[in-house]
């Protein structure tokens, strides 16, 4: 999970990045205005692993205490879905709101820069 989030990050720096460059050489803004919709969409998704990646934490935390015995292998971490595990928590994490928030702020200044 956390190399998906990884991931994500590197594609949103690569095509915000691809777009600014395509902004710049026409001094057209438009390409500037669709990493609004780059920002937001890989911003969730990168939520959605960070909570995948903590309910998965929190399944094996219980796991490691049971004795052998009594381990079933189940996978199903959705047990875990509550408080700071979930989707929207994952979102407004503290790892993702300043990688974001700095990605949406460069995205601003570059818009003004280019006007």
């Amino acid at each position: 999970m956390n190399s998906n989030s990884f991931l994500i990050k590197g594609w949103t720096i690569t095509l915000v990045s691809a777009l600014f460059a395509l902004a710049a050489k026409d001094a057209n803004v438009n390409y500037v205005l669709i990493s609004y919709i780059v920002i937001p969409v890989f911003w969730v998704l990168d939520g959605f692993y960070i909570s995948r990646e903590r309910q998965y934490r929190d399944l094996y935390a219980v796991v490691a205490v049971k004795a052998e015995s009594v381990i079933d292998f189940n996978m199903d971490a959705s047990c875990f879905n509550r408080g700071d595990r979930t989707w929207l928590a994952g979102i407004f994490s503290q790892t993702l709101i300043p990688f974001y928030g700095i990605s949406v702020a460069t995205t601003l200044t570059v818009m003004f820069l280019i006007k």
